[in-house]
């Protein structure tokens, strides 16, 4: 009993050895093909970008000047109300 354990414990079980591909014989059945899809197109999406920061930032101006600022949120898009800010700003009134 003692040999039959000895004999197992000092060979390794190792798989037997299959064919391995080659990469080349992988990519001569199929050409790797690079599709070019845009759902937009550069231009595009630079002006929706663009439209997005305007929007963003007069929804914060509304939210400002109408939430925290307790006045009315579509004056602070009013040409009247920008000016009267630079005019404190300068030190006209």
């Amino acid at each position: 009993m003692t040999n039959e354990l000895n004999s197992e414990s000092t060979q390794p079980k190792v798989p037997k050895k299959e064919k391995k591909e080659k990469r080349s014989d992988k990519q001569i059945d199929k050409p790797i093909r690079w599709y070019n899809f845009r759902l937009f197109p550069i231009w595009l999406r630079i002006i929706l970008v663009i439209a997005l920061l305007i929007i963003a930032g007069a929804a914060g101006l509304m939210v400002g000047f109408g939430v925290i600022g307790s006045g009315e949120p579509l004056d602070v898009l009013k040409q009247e109300t920008w000016q009267h800010m630079l005019d404190i700003i300068n030190g006209q009134e």
